[in-house]
């Protein structure tokens, strides 16, 4: 089904593409070519007859298949699995070039009610699978080389055997999913429509956010203000929607008996809840010398006694002002992918050339970016809102890299493609390392090297320290929620309550601050995802850390870490580079090299 990750920044575009030179769109027709094509409407009566002769030819039966019949059934199951996600692929992606369009907005809905509906009758086969003994499964990935490839796909079902319910249940829950997404377009659609008066400027959600790194800061506080304004008017929508998605999560996971509300994401992302809890533990404990020392070395810069929440993301002094053109933005990535590897640039060159990238602010366009791996049998595409701050060519640097990721994984098929977001953020942050160091080795003065190494620090602390404050703030929240409904003060509080500690003693917090919650869209559409980039980053940095001490055959284990994609466990994975993500120590490796950084910025004082 159609899902999409979404980015870390919570501020990285403007409104308008002026003076950036020819921003791509996307080219939808490798998935279909309109909404009407004869073959989405072929491959829809294809799915509805294959998801009723699975059913027929299956429930019931799984337990007593050999082999071979075994290995014909997952088959089966994986084209069913591409042919939707395909479909949900392009009305996805296509809704989000405009989530404000009331036709599309239609046809995503339409066909995601056909599909649950289509796809219900397949519920049986996970809960069946969970019932067949382990004995028996062995002995059938011991005689059948091809079933035995799907042994981690069956592991991570059957993960979830101690929470199924009855086969009735487990069918209800599927029908009712389309409520829980109804849910999540309302969240889009009214982000989405928020207007935002700026002195004068008429603004989206997306270019009020960019105002927050503006060089003026009356003009950072007015749209700090601005967005305060407009949240409190709204607070009520979005606290209704939180409140819903929260209940409707608590009751599923009680029902599940499972031990906590996190437990779900930790089974889906492959990862040990002590592995999780150690990186959250290791971070802060980090919060004095990372984003407390950085924002204190900031204040200063800034000449101010006080930072203010609209000074977090302000340029520095000696900052200069620039737009970078979208050609020179592709040229500053794939020159530092090229110096990685001659294989990374060719693999990103398609997205830049066939359409594979929509750039370009638009109204109604989905805030922030991401890649979307679409299916297996065609390509991914990426998302930006792209208007040429440095920022932007790091996200740029990060989206392509989980393209990247996602074409080489695509030849595991359907069913093992897909990465647990803890290691799905691994090339994206790594491909940012690869175009930063290219960056900083090209500085020509050392108020350019201090700029990017800021800049550098700035985005660690976004992508570790305030993520791994998300959530904390998202487990207090559903912790809460179990105690009753929330109002939107009680949540408020709670974000608050996470804000001073993670970002220091140089902040004070505006009135109306507390309601920031809003705009975020993990919390509602992924739970618990944020840890993920956390995760991915101390990943990175501790790989980077490898490639640096020894880069002989580095590339080549690298690429076979990320071809693997979804087939294997992180332990596995992270074992050619000698490093082990259960082991506390790990994480503290991660966060030495943003120490160091910020070592760096206090020796240039």
């Amino acid at each position: 089904m159609f899902q999409l990750p979404f980015p870390v920044r919570d501020s990285n575009a403007t409104n308008g593409n002026k003076d950036l030179g020819d921003l791509p769109e996307w080219d939808l027709s490798d998935l279909y070519t309109a909404p009407d094509a004869p073959e989405l409407a072929t491959d829809l009566d294809w799915l509805e007859t294959e998801c009723a002769s699975f059913a027929a030819d299956y429930e019931g039966r799984l337990a007593g298949l050999d082999a071979a019949e075994l290995l014909t059934c997952v088959q089966r199951n994986e084209a069913i699995n591409t042919r939707a996600g395909r479909i949900m692929s392009y009305a996805g992606l296509r809704y989000y070039q405009q989530t404000t369009d009331a036709d599309r907005a239609k046809f995503l809905s339409d066909l995601q009610e056909k599909i649950t509906n289509f796809t219900t009758p397949l519920v049986f086969f996970t809960l069946e699978l969970n019932r067949v003994e382990d004995d028996r499964l062995a002995a059938h990935f011991s005689a059948n080389a091809d079933l035995a490839r799907y042994k981690p796909v069956f592991d991570r079902i059957r993960a979830m055997k101690p929470y199924q319910l009855s086969d009735e249940l487990e069918k209800f829950l599927h029908d009712l999913g389309v409520v829980g997404d109804a849910w999540e377009k309302l969240f889009d659609e009214t982000i989405a429509g928020l207007e935002f008066n700026v002195d004068g400027d008429e603004l989206g959600i997306e270019g009020t956010l960019n105002l927050l790194t503006d060089p003026d800061r009356a003009k950072r506080e007015a749209a700090a203000r601005e967005l305060a304004r407009v949240f409190d008017e709204n607070v009520k929508t979005f606290a209704r929607v939180h409140n819903t998605q929260t209940k409707e999560k608590e009751v599923i996971d009680r029902w599940r008996d499972m031990p906590s509300a996190q437990t779900g994401r930790h089974l889906s992302n492959d990862v040990e809840p002590e592995v999780v809890e150690a990186l959250r533990n290791a971070v802060t404990a980090a919060y004095p010398k990372l984003s407390h020392r950085y924002y204190e070395l900031k204040r200063k810069w800034l000449g101010l006694d006080r930072m203010q929440v609209w000074d977090r993301n302000a340029p520095l002094p000696l900052e200069e002002p620039r737009t970078i053109a979208w050609d020179d933005a592709r040229e500053m990535v794939m020159t530092a992918y090229e110096g990685f590897d001659p294989r990374m640039a060719e693999i990103a060159t398609p997205f830049f050339d066939r359409g594979w990238i929509d750039a370009g602010v638009k109204p109604g366009k989905a805030p922030g970016a991401f890649a979307h791996p679409t299916v297996t049998e065609v390509h991914p595409y990426v998302m930006l809102n792209y208007l040429g701050k440095p920022r932007d060519v790091m996200t740029l640097a990060h989206e392509l890299g989980h393209g990247v990721h996602q074409v080489l994984a695509a030849d595991q098929g359907e069913m093992l493609s897909h990465t647990p977001l803890t290691l799905a953020e691994t090339a994206s942050v790594f491909g940012e390392m690869l175009t930063f160091r290219r960056m900083l080795d090209n500085a020509t003065s050392q108020s350019q090297r201090k700029v990017l190494l800021a800049g550098k620090v700035e985005d660690m602390i976004n992508t570790v320290i305030r993520q791994i404050a998300f959530y904390d703030f998202e487990c207090k929240l559903h912790d809460a929620r179990r105690g009753g409904e929330l109002t939107p003060e009680d949540i408020g509080a709670l974000w608050m309550s996470v804000q001073g500690e993670s970002l220091g003693p140089a902040f004070d917090f505006m009135d109306g601050y507390e309601n920031f919650w809003c705009y975020i869209p993990h919390f509602i559409h992924s739970p618990f995802y944020v840890y993920a980039y956390a995760f991915g980053d101390g990943l990175v940095n501790a790989l980077y850390a490898v490639y640096e001490e020894n880069p002989d055959g580095f590339q080549d284990k690298y690429f076979d870490m990320l071809r693997a994609g979804g087939s294997k466990h992180h332990k596995e994975l992270l074992a050619p580079f000698g490093l082990d993500a259960s082991d506390p120590k790990f994480w503290d490796k991660g966060l030495g090299m943003i120490s160091g950084l910020i070592d760096e910025l206090e020796a240039m004082e």
